[in-house]
């Protein structure tokens, strides 16, 4: 028997032939029973936490245009750099520049951007969003509103805008 299309329930029956199949407890319903200890106390347990909800909620609502956080972040940062290198790219994002390349590639090949030769230094390129780079971006900007709307819904504006102050903080 093919385990492809098989729901959670009916493969845990498959596994386990005549036991009947215990259906999880609701995700609320474990959260309640488990206690954190030590990590109530950790700030950053709950920062990886509020990302995880970030990331999937971003990638979710940029998915009808197939466009990731990092290639969302490269494609902003290009815009509002037009000219810069790879490099400063890279070390602005905090991208490592052999994983920058293979993203600048997907976004080449799409025909979102283009990298020219610097005219300062033979040995870099000069980025730039071409115009379908620049349509795309308009409307992965109007998507991430939207997004950045469901944040400060969750978060409340106000403590929205306190997080976002004090993580401009650990900019390097």
């Amino acid at each position: 028997m093919s385990d492809r299309g098989l729901t959670q329930d009916r493969a845990r029956r498959v596994a386990a032939p005549g036991k009947p199949a215990k259906a999880p407890p609701p995700a609320r319903a474990r959260r309640t029973l488990l206690d954190l200890g030590v990590l109530n106390g950790h700030l950053g347990y709950f920062i990886r936490r509020l990302q995880l909800w970030v990331f999937q909620d971003f990638i979710r609502t940029l998915a009808p245009i197939d466009i990731g956080p990092a290639q969302y972040s490269v494609l902003a940062v290009i815009a509002a750099n037009p000219g810069l290198s790879q490099a400063d790219l890279a070390d602005r994002l905090g991208i490592e520049r052999a994983r920058l390349v293979r993203l600048l590639d997907r976004l080449d090949q799409r025909g979102l951007t283009r990298r020219l030769n610097s005219r300062t230094d033979r040995r870099s390129h000069a980025l730039r969003l071409t115009p379908a780079g620049q349509r795309t971006l308009r409307r992965a900007k109007m998507l991430a509103s939207a997004h950045e709307v469901r944040l400060a819904e969750r978060l409340g504006a106000e403590r929205r805008r306190l997080l976002l102050d004090a993580m401009k903080n650990f900019e390097r």
